[in-house]
């Protein structure tokens, strides 16, 4: 396009485009409005995919521009060079910056622009008259995409090369980087190839890692770096290899993401730590009671080697089921985290490790507090059957195993472990829909069962509120379980709902009178009314001598 007609006239740009959310769905030889100001679009080609050039993009256009009567006024196609111009930048008139919007890659269209949108009143001598509606066959070839990836201004990404897949690094991820960045004249102030950071870190200036954060693998770009993502007012004085920065500069910067290792915090509280140092595959992960083969070096801070495992030749691999306490709890969240032939760096704090005490390991002894380390390679596993992978009867059997698992858990004081089992258990049948009569008879008797033992362990763990939901499962299934009214009527107890405590305990008093445990619950339960009702008393009366207090002094006034 010439000159004459790259750039709009500022009073023609003033007004807001009142636009659709979407583009127009056309057929080929179809023509619709585009918003509300008169701009039409007729599709003559469709395009490819379903992607569309964004504001700061640059594209690249082929077009022929008429009068209404047929009078071409300009062709990029006569002269054998594409058009390029950044989208919505107010660089073309404004009927191209919003008809390019709608447009894929590869769609020809025919664009009818209104003099509003195009030339206005005054039009553009000699060419175009005054109040011109003008017509546009336009191709749109392709695009550079270019983000405004901070939303303020401060930081341009223009993708050179497109990168692989779909991930990108997050804050916690050590990425691999090479870059270059150059002040608008040209000169070098920094390069560096082969750079390794963490992102949340940083590395050079704080567009760096804002910009690898919305990159994908292999990807590179140029990044328009504005000094509020550089250095600022102050500027930077040049050090060792790197130049100087001056003041209010805005940078250039070349950057490359060349690959990175995923971290990822294991547990809530982020004290087992996974870094992966070679990607595994596809996406399956061991489940609770999967078996485990691993390779395995663990060490202390200093480097000290105090386990291996599976790497010597003729070694057989470290196998291990999980979530049954064969190893330690970091080591044991990690590996369910990891898929087959994933590697893995774990760094696991010591309430995860060997806790408060000093552990002789195979080729060491680990001090007391200590954070270990460990290289895990994930060589294969064997899930666990999970429910959907089992018949009703062997459904059965699966809950009846991790009942009993379960009841030895609770025996041994293991009150965490104990409660996951009954929790399995209950999975395995709870839905039973398919289940015949005596399968839904025997279901129900685990169920209850299993919900029981988990009440009585939620109650050692002081966790009233989980018990008391529990038990009222129970009774949902056997309203007059006398173990269901007891236990639910202890949480109650501690959760200060005395009167529903006292309920439960009088139906379980019905229903077996001579038994002692409810009876002696009885008697805690009226202690604590007692106590509830003197506090009650004492408060009240503290509260009427006061207004008496006040009621005499008011007299005296």
């Amino acid at each position: 396009m010439d000159e004459d007609f790259d750039i709009p006239a500022a009073d023609m740009m003033n007004e807001e485009m009142d636009l659709p959310d979407e583009s127009p769905i056309l057929k080929v030889g179809e023509e619709k409005e585009i918003g509300k100001q008169g701009l039409k679009k007729k599709l003559v080609k469709e395009g490819e995919g379903w992607v569309y050039p964004e504001t700061g993009d640059e594209v690249e256009v082929h077009y022929t521009g008429t009068l209404l009567d047929g009078t071409q006024f300009d062709s990029s196609r006569d002269r054998g060079t594409p058009f390029k111009f950044t989208l919505g930048q107010g660089q073309v008139i404004k009927g191209w910056d919003e008809g390019i919007k709608t447009m894929k890659k590869g769609e020809n269209a025919i664009l009818t622009i209104p003099p509003e949108m195009a030339y206005g009143e005054s039009g553009s001598p000699p060419t175009i008259p005054p109040n011109a509606t003008l017509q546009f066959d336009v191709e749109l070839l392709s695009w550079t995409s270019v983000k405004d990836i901070c939303k303020d201004g401060g930081i341009f990404k223009k993708i050179l090369t497109e990168g692989e897949k779909w991930e990108n690094p997050k804050d916690l991820d050590e990425v691999l980087i090479n870059y270059e960045a150059k002040l608008e004249d040209g000169t070098v102030v920094a390069k560096a190839d082969g750079m390794e950071f963490t992102v949340k870190d940083g590395q050079f200036c704080p567009a760096l890692a804002r910009a690898v954060k919305t990159m994908k693998k292999g990807e590179k770009v140029l990044l328009t770096v504005k000094p509020q993502y550089g250095f600022g007012e102050k500027g930077k004085p040049a050090t060792g290899a790197e130049g100087a920065v001056p003041p209010n500069a805005t940078l250039l910067i070349t950057l490359e993401l060349v690959s990175w290792k995923t971290v990822t915090e294991v547990t809530d509280d982020k004290k087992v730590i996974k870094k992966i140092l070679k990607e595994g595959e596809g996406y399956e992960r061991p489940n609770e009671g999967a078996v485990v083969q691993v390779k395995l070096i663990g060490k202390l801070q200093d480097g000290t080697v105090f386990l291996k495992k599976g790497h010597n030749e003729g070694e057989e691999l470290f196998e291990f089921k999980t979530d049954e306490e064969q190893v330690i709890d970091g080591l044991d969240k990690a590996v369910m985290n990891m898929k087959k032939g994933e590697v893995a760096q774990l760094t696991v704090a010591p309430e995860y490790a060997f806790g408060l005490y000093e552990s002789q390991q195979e080729l060491a002894l680990v001090p007391p507090h200590s954070t270990v380390y460990y290289e895990v390679e994930l060589v294969s596993f064997v899930k666990e059957k999970e429910s959907w992978d089992l018949n009703a009867q062997e459904k059965i059997e699966a809950a009846g195993k991790k009942k009993e698992e379960g009841n030895v858990s609770f025996k041994a004081g293991k009150y965490v472990k104990a409660s996951k089992r009954y929790e399995k258990a209950v999975k395995y049948i709870e839905h039973d829909s398919s289940f015949s009569e005596e399968e839904k008879k025997q279901a129900k008797a685990l169920k209850v069962a299993c919900n029981l033992n988990n009440a009585a362990c939620k109650l050692k763990l002081k966790d009233y509120k989980q018990a008391e939901k529990l038990c009222t499962k129970v009774l949902e299934l056997d309203s007059a379980n006398v173990k269901a009214l007891y236990r639910r009527a202890q949480a109650y107890i501690h959760l200060d709902d005395l009167d529903l405590a006292e309920f439960d305990i009088k139906k379980a008093l019905e229903l077996d009178p001579d038994n002692r445990e409810v009876k002696f619950e009885y008697k805690v339960l009226k202690e604590k009314i007692k106590e509830y009702n003197k506090k009650e008393a004492k408060f009240y009366g503290n509260m009427f001598a006061k207004m008496n207090k006040m009621e005499s002094v008011d007299s005296s006034a």
